[in-house]
């Protein structure tokens, strides 16, 4: 069985928003005053606007996901995890496509 969260989508990607703000790649810009994780804890209820607009986007899957979903089997768990592993392999398809010189 796949691991199930116990918090919401759109909390996690709320405090992904705020944790990359502040600290992208794990590497802030500069000495944070105080840890992280705590500045998160401040800022990821603002994003969570930002966080519902992702999710909104993912309504409609892309032919790619829908045959990730098809080939998972029955486990709904399952299933959402490898559609959403074939729309990020999708995003790096398309980063390097649009990377590559003309």
């Amino acid at each position: 069985m796949t691991d199930v969260s116990v918090t919401s989508p759109v909390e996690r990607i709320a405090r992904v928003i705020a944790a990359e703000m502040l600290s992208p790649n794990g590497e802030a810009f500069e000495e944070p005053v105080e840890p992280v994780g705590l500045m998160v804890e401040r800022i990821w209820p603002v994003e969570v606007e930002r966080a519902m607009a992702i999710l909104r986007t993912l309504r409609e899957p892309t032919r790619e996901m829908v045959a990730a979903g098809r080939e998972a089997g029955d486990d709904p768990a399952l299933i959402w995890n490898a559609m959403v592993r074939a729309a990020l392999e999708q995003a790096v398809e398309t980063v390097e496509t649009v990377a590559e010189p003309a």
